[in-house]
């Protein structure tokens, strides 16, 4: 029996603590390089596995099936192997919609930044659409598709996964000459995460209509644009919440059970308690 995350740099995770605080087994880190990565999906030498950055999309060719979100999405975060057929599924799509309603952010209507074009944008895209968002834009370096103007969400422009309609993808440049009207930020991107803790995708200064910025980083537990956010007096909210909701439905599929969803605040407090000592 062997339970895990994957991805390339894990010495920033909370992830053991969570998943040994809400289950009774050992749960590892297995850091994989580029090279490393390919012959562990291959050998399969693991009862279920979490997958974090770089392989959320990276791991889709090795798995035998697709939970009908994961698939919809593009996106997995969760593998269990039950005997040698691999089954991938998306528990972060439902951690990061807990974080969004315990914290009362309302999406409804509202345009929306999400900064960062991988694995996790895709599933943040996903549940803005679900809650409602009227538009979502996908800020990158490099942009794509831009008008200047953004689109909502019910024109049928290049569809992204996850979302009915499309999500306009623009650059930081566009996003500053057109888009400082954005009601919700989210960032997706690793800037701000530790050791890097100076780094900030954007600069907040100009986005006097934001209501709340959303990061899904968790280590540090205030990133540099959280902390500008709440100087500017916009709402703050960073990931950690994110990461134990997510774990819970993970240990869900893994153990084929049910936890009570009280756990997600009672663990995320205990670790808030943990980690300010």
């Amino acid at each position: 029996m062997r339970y895990g995350l994957i991805g390339e740099k894990l010495g920033h995770s909370y992830s053991k603590i969570i998943h040994e605080k809400l289950a009774d087994y050992t749960y590892d880190l297995i850091p994989l390089s580029r090279e490393e990565f390919d012959p562990f999906m291959e050998k399969k030498d693991f009862t279920a596995i979490n997958v974090t950055i770089p392989y959320k999309q990276a791991v889709i060719p090795y798995l035998d099936e697709l939970d009908p979100l994961a698939k919809e999405i593009g996106a997995v975060n969760t593998v269990v192997n039950r005997k040698g057929h691999c089954i991938g599924y998306n528990t972060d799509f439902y951690g990061f919609k807990y974080m969004l309603l315990h914290n009362n952010i309302q999406i409804q209507g509202k345009k929306c930044l999400v900064l960062g074009n991988g694995g996790t944008s895709r599933t943040v895209q996903a549940v803005l659409k679900h809650l409602g968002a009227a538009w979502v834009l996908v800020v990158s370096r490099s942009g794509s598709n831009e008008n200047g103007a953004g689109n909502p969400v019910t024109d049928n422009r290049e569809a992204v996964p996850g979302l009915q309609g499309s999500a306009e993808k623009i650059s930081y440049e566009t996003c500053y000459a057109g888009h400082t009207d954005a009601a919700i930020i989210v960032n997706t991107t690793p800037l701000g995460m530790y050791p890097n803790l100076d780094a900030a995708p954007l600069d907040l200064t100009g986005f006097t209509e934001c209501e709340a910025v959303v990061d899904v980083i968790f280590n540090p537990l205030k990133t540099k644009i959280a902390l500008q956010a709440q100087a500017l007096g916009i709402k703050a909210v960073t990931g950690l919440e994110m990461l134990v909701a997510q774990a819970k439905q993970a240990i869900e599929y893994f153990l084929d059970t049910k936890l009570d969803d009280g756990l997600i605040e009672q663990v995320h407090q205990e670790l808030l308690e943990t980690l300010k000592k």
